[in-house]
């Protein structure tokens, strides 16, 4: 307990001097490297995983809340829009009954013409239905009424005179200041009628009739069905309103808000200026969003505003639910996992701890320890490279004497090597002097020709027994493939022909010894098997800007495509095959292994026409 303690302050140290800035990167590499593994661990295990975890969390709540509200104030204002869509679409329809009405010659008939008894004027009322026939028509209609300076009309509650007290009205007044249409909300109070006579209580549209014939304007009023507007915002999800430019609402989803104005509705600002916006404020004292957006009817002189809320608490506690139950979780797993961070720690530093005094015992020289870890991670594979090291020191140490028996019968054999290639030495000068007797002997009998060929096959040898060589010059080369080719054509007379066309500017450039002469005889022997006649070999060497080309041609009986390809297989593998084309081979690795594989051996052939063979190297 005491150890953990220590070791705890001292976690807390590094945590609290790094912070600070009062040390610097290699005293905290310092310090971190004084701590005890198993709060390595836990450290970095806070800094890399807990933190950043945490951080992630409450950047993710944040962003939950962000994207509620968002989704929120996005799904109101659509259904603001849609609102705004229908709303147009109701009001198209008592638009378009009082531009057809406006334009009525019966109505412009019987609203002017002065009648000399109620007889008269009751008939004239039976005949004219274009009212009650609208209202049974539109479903959207639930009266239409008209109002004139004619004394001899009677009210009938669609047809009626003027009088002082409608002239006195604030819907009449509106009316009168424009052809327009005015769409309003018009209360008991506003209305010209009594109780007896029923009420109105619903938005209406109103808008002066002109009668150029009469010099007569008449007021024309078309009422809306007040349940067809608020069954537009029943379904809505958000508090929404519809209202006029008096502040009227004249539609809401809750109905009992109809005929009330906004000032009933507590919002905690004037929106009569407002047009299109969306407004975080107050709405009875709770934290809300406003969406506010205008409605203009066609033809329409007056406005209608749209306005949805939503508190944004309830908007926020699903999201925050969310939030909490998700930081509850990331909190607990983190929790676990610091739990599990420090048993296994624990666990290893044991482990580790047991395997160190182990090595403290090899180090005073004890060979025979044997270390037993069990499990197979890294510390287990420890345990066991440290038996095999153990193991493998024992080994040594017994083959160090074995080592020093092995040296001495090693000197003793290099000595007797060193003898016998002294030794080899006289044989190579013994074989070259037979040679040149032999070559001699023809020379003084007149076997000119012979002692030609031998004098050739002499240097021949001579130049494959110097092939320890790195490097030889071309001309050399040329010279032994040329003494090979005389003694080949000494052997095959006529059935040989060969042609060597050397560009002397290349003459000193070394090249490995032993390149040439394999080629050429490859093309000699494989040239003149099975076949019948002369066999053209030829020979170029030439030299482009810093690079040498050398190829190798003959006419002999060629190769098929199998063929060849079994040969370019063949001399490109890196093992020796018994039987293989040994030379071919020897050159293409030896070209690899000097200058790459684009300077290997090319070889190109055709059956029945003859084979080339070619290569080029660098100009060093």
């Amino acid at each position: 307990m005491l150890q953990q303690m220590r070791g705890s302050s001292l976690f807390l140290m590094i945590w609290a001097e790094t912070l600070g800035g009062g040390i610097g990167i290699k005293g905290l590499v310092r310090m971190i490297n004084n701590l005890k593994l198993k709060y390595k661990l836990i450290f970095f295990y806070i800094i890399v995983v807990m933190i950043p975890v945490l951080i992630v969390g409450i950047i993710l709540t944040s962003y939950f809340r962000s994207a509620a509200l968002d989704r929120a104030i996005e799904q109101a204002t659509n259904n603001v829009e849609k609102i705004k869509s229908q709303m147009v679409t109701k009001l198209r329809v008592p638009t378009d009954i009082s531009n057809l009405l406006y334009f009525d010659s019966n109505l412009e008939k019987l609203v002017n013409t002065k009648y000399p008894g109620i007889l008269e004027l009751t008939k004239a009322y039976l005949n004219y239905t274009d009212f009650q026939d609208y209202i049974l028509q539109y479903r959207e209609i639930s009266n239409i009424r008209f109002f004139i300076d004619n004394p001899t009309l009677v009210d009938n509650m669609s047809i009626a005179p003027l009088t002082p007290e409608i002239k006195s009205k604030n819907w009449y007044k509106s009316a009168m200041k424009g052809p327009g249409l005015n769409w309003m909300y018009i209360p008991d109070k506003e209305a010209y009628i009594n109780s007896t006579k029923g009420t109105i209580n619903k938005l209406s549209l109103v808008r002066q009739v002109f009668y150029p014939e009469y010099q007569k304007t008449g007021i024309l009023m078309v009422q809306v069905v007040q349940d067809e507007l608020n069954q537009m915002l029943y379904q809505e999800p958000f508090e929404t309103i519809i209202t006029d430019e008096q502040g009227y609402i004249v539609a809401a989803k809750n109905p009992h808000l109809v005929g009330s104005t906004l000032a009933a509705f507590d919002i905690g600002m004037d929106l009569q200026k407002t047009d299109k916006n969306v407004i975080r404020t107050t709405v009875k004292g709770k934290d809300s969003y406003v969406i506010v957006d205008e409605i203009r009817p066609q033809l329409s002189v007056s406005r209608l505003k749209v306005i949805s809320v939503f508190e944004t608490k309830s908007i926020l506690s699903s999201a925050n639910k969310v939030s909490l139950l998700g930081l509850l979780i990331i909190g607990g797993v983190l929790l676990i996992a610091l739990v599990l961070v420090y048993v296994i720690s624990f666990l290893m530093t044991n482990r580790l701890l047991r395997l160190s005094r182990q090595l403290n015992q090899v180090a005073l020289g004890n060979l025979n320890v044997v270390s037993q870890m069990d499990g197979t991670d890294e510390i287990g594979q420890l345990s066991r490279q440290f038996n095999y090291m153990v193991a493998s020191i024992n080994r040594l140490l017994s083959q160090v004497v074995e080592s020093n028996e092995k040296n001495n019968k090693l000197e003793i054999a290099q000595r007797e090597i060193k003898l016998k290639m002294m030794a080899s030495q006289i044989h190579p000068h013994f074989l070259f002097n037979a040679l040149e007797s032999i070559r001699m002997n023809a020379h003084l009998k007149g076997e000119k020709e012979i002692a030609n060929i031998v004098r050739l096959l002499g240097k021949l040898m001579r130049k494959n027994l110097e092939v320890g060589r790195d490097r030889a010059p071309i001309k050399e080369e040329v010279e032994m493939m040329r003494s090979y080719l005389e003694i080949q054509k000494f052997r095959y007379e006529e059935r040989l022909e060969y042609e060597i066309e050397f560009d002397t500017k290349a003459a000193d450039i070394l090249i490995p010894p032993l390149i040439i002469q394999p080629m050429v005889e490859n093309s000699v022997v494989h040239g003149l098997e099975n076949k019948a006649g002369t066999v053209h070999v030829h020979v170029s060497i030439t030299l482009h800007e810093d690079e040498v080309k050398v190829c190798v041609t003959d006419d002999g009986i060629g190769m098929s495509e199998e063929r060849l390809t079994e040969i370019v297989s063949v001399i490109s593998q890196a093992e020796e095959e018994p039987q293989s084309r040994i030379g071919l081979r020897n050159v293409h690795q030896r070209l690899v292994m000097y200058y790459g594989e684009s300077h290997g051996l090319n070889i190109s052939s055709k059956k029945g026409i003859g084979t080339e063979i070619s290569f080029s190297i660098p100009r060093l």
